[in-house]
């Protein structure tokens, strides 16, 4: 082959088998708007978290604040393969909890982040797809306790009253895996420090289809309940996917939580996860193991 033909035929190989990232990349939508905590200052780098997998283009849709007409909030889910929770606040229109109902339950996939799970303690759909939730008046009537017993090595649904939802001070903590072999955790390690974070405890919830991937430890002497605590989970609801984590408290001009390595790549691949069913994303060498925390912008 003369090699001006030679050339030709290389550029255009190339430029066969070079679209592709951006091409095929995922539309993803985060939700954002209201918050007890800082969106204004998340929703950005959750974005750019996701975008740095190559796998996802990401848009925002922003509610309007507590006193706006939520009536005029309408994101076209079904334009997307994945939907972000980073949203606390008011309820949405009837209109609009349907047409993401139907998005999960046609096989979208979800990610609830953190406060997210605070959410909509009045909407049953929404807490069937979280699995578990706190706050806002969730008790008994809201579903099981669940934990994980360390002795029985196994997770625990508890029906006893008491309020959903509580934590303790800000502080490292471990977060220790359960299902090592799901593809949202395979091949971490299965314990490591996460940064200065809320430890959610007492939630409580429908816990249908729900998977506990990874608890912490929630100790007495920081207001907890001596309980390994659900931290990372997944569920299912109709064909969708669904990842919930409970890590990434930000407010106060600080987000040390979601700049955990921990933090930023159990999210991207949980997210991966929802929408695929599998996680073809490596484990960065930067990822923290037990003797300190891990941090990334």
């Amino acid at each position: 082959m003369k090699t001006s033909l030679r050339i030709a035929v290389l550029l255009c190989a190339c430029l066969l088998a070079t679209p592709s990232t951006h091409a095929a990349a995922m539309k993803a939508l985060i939700v954002d708007g209201q918050n007890n905590h800082d969106w204004k200052g998340t929703t950005p780098h959750l974005k750019k978290y996701l975008e740095a997998t190559g796998l996802f283009e990401v848009d925002v849709a922003t509610t309007p604040d507590n006193k706006g007409d939520m009536s005029a909030f309408k994101p076209e889910f079904k334009k997307y393969k994945l939907v972000v929770s980073n949203y606390n606040g008011a309820d949405w229109s009837k209109e609009t909890q349907v047409a993401f109902e139907e998005f999960v339950r046609n096989g979208g996939a979800f990610v609830s982040v953190h406060a997210a799970n605070n959410s909509f303690p009045n909407w049953p759909a929404y807490n069937q797809m979280i699995g578990l939730g706190g706050w806002g008046g969730r008790s008994e009537k809201s579903g099981p306790y669940v934990y994980w017993e360390e002795k029985a090595a196994k997770v625990i649904k508890d029906i006893a009253p008491g309020r959903g939802g509580s934590h303790g001070p800000q502080h490292e903590f471990f977060v220790e895996t359960r299902e090592p072999s799901h593809p949202i955790v395979a091949g971490l390690p299965v314990k490591w420090l996460h940064a200065k974070d809320e430890l959610y405890d007492r939630l409580r919830g429908p816990a249908e289809n729900l998977t506990v991937l990874a608890t912490a430890f929630a100790p007495k002497e920081k207001s907890g309940t001596d309980r390994h605590e659900p931290m990372l989970m997944t569920t299912t609801f109709g064909k969708g996917r669904v990842f919930h984590t409970a890590l990434g408290h930000a407010g106060g001009g600080k987000r040390e939580a979601q700049q955990c390595v921990g933090f930023i790549v159990t999210f991207q691949r949980g997210a991966e996860w929802a929408v695929t069913g599998k996680v073809t994303q490596k484990v960065p060498t930067d990822f923290p193991g037990t003797d300190k925390v891990s941090l990334r912008e």
